[in-house]
């Protein structure tokens, strides 16, 4: 990512969980060996050391500085940066979805509530509609549901139709309010002419909701939205940002996502994009998944519990080296 838009990642956001470009005196960025020739890399260092080892997502940031002519560094710009929606524009999911969800059961008399824990487990179901008919196939219809397939499909849309009107209302209240750093850095990318996208499994009438009302419609007519029931299967599947790379005219691997969750990261892996997995309410939840995923696409290694499994453990058998997302 350009050294601009990436200070946003790199200067207190709460993005930031990456490591900083060592400078020289002067205060030109030292760039790494071999790193002169990559274009905007996504790295995953890990660590090992005392028992325990820990996984650092480094950002594109300056790492992908190449020096040019004279000694100037020429920064290599993504063609677009894609953002998922909740838990990245808007930490939205336990104090927003969550209670949306819980006010639509409670308004039906359905005797449900999903707590905080798990609300966070029920994450790993990408949509609303897909995560509450799973559910109910898991635990029990309500007695109030209809009995047949084409009944419950029709009782799931309207609750959700429903669900995402309790939603909307938070938004327009703007009682949720945008992440730090977010709004910088989309002006630092349309400031420099990346094209901006919002990826997301919710609602379109949510997304759009959040995107108009708390980065302001000047910004929201320069920001693409591809949400909800616009591709056919969501994530962890990466129809949205395939779609997404094919809508706005550039490559996938020219493409930078923002992802809080497992299932986001691996959908724009899969649809060969790099990725930053910035830190939400819910990561904490899923993060030994998420450092799963990223140990098992890095090192090829093998889970023997598999990838959902959040009690999921992989032991390294030998010293890991930096490799590229």
């Amino acid at each position: 990512m350009a050294a601009a838009a990436s200070s946003a990642l790199q200067q207190g956001s709460n993005f930031t969980n990456a490591h900083r470009v060592p400078r020289t005196s002067s205060g030109q960025q030292r760039i790494p060996s071999g790193v002169a020739r990559r274009s905007a890399p996504s790295s995953l260092c890990f660590r090992a050391g005392s028992g325990r080892t820990a996984a650092v997502v480094r950002t594109a940031a300056a790492a992908a500085a190449a020096v040019g002519d004279g000694g100037a560094p020429a920064v290599s710009l993504p063609a677009a940066l894609l953002f998922d929606c909740d838990g990245v524009l808007v930490d939205t999911e336990k104090d927003g979805h969550r209670i949306s969800f819980n006010e639509a059961f409670a308004e039906r008399e359905l005797g449900v509530s999903w707590d905080v824990e798990l609300y966070g487990e029920l994450l790993k179901i990408g949509g609303g509609k897909e995560r509450m008919t799973a559910y109910f196939n898991k635990t029990g219809w309500p007695a109030k549901a209809p009995k047949t397939d084409e009944e419950r499909k029709e009782f799931i849309a309207s609750l959700h139709k429903r669900k995402t009107e309790l939603f909307m209302a938070l938004i327009e209240k703007k009682l949720l309010p945008l992440r730090s750093g977010v709004q910088r850095l989309i002006d630092e990318a349309l400031g420099k002419e990346v094209k901006v996208a919002v990826c997301s499994t919710s609602n379109e009438k949510a997304v759009s909701a959040i995107v108009s009302c708390l980065l302001g419609p000047d910004r929201a007519e320069k920001i693409a939205i591809f949400a909800g029931d616009v591709v056919p299967r969501k994530k962890p599947d990466p129809a949205i940002y395939i779609l997404a790379a094919t809508t706005l005219g550039v490559d996938p691997s020219s493409c930078v996502v923002v992802e809080d969750s497992t299932i986001g990261l691996a959908a724009a892996k899969a649809a060969g994009m790099k990725c930053i997995v910035t830190k939400s309410g819910y990561t904490f939840l899923l993060w030994n998944t998420i450092f799963c995923y990223l140990i098992k696409d890095t090192l090829k290694l093998h889970c023997t519990r598999g990838l959902c499994n959040s009690r999921c453990r992989i032991r390294l058998h030998r010293r890991p080296t930096r490799s590229t997302l």
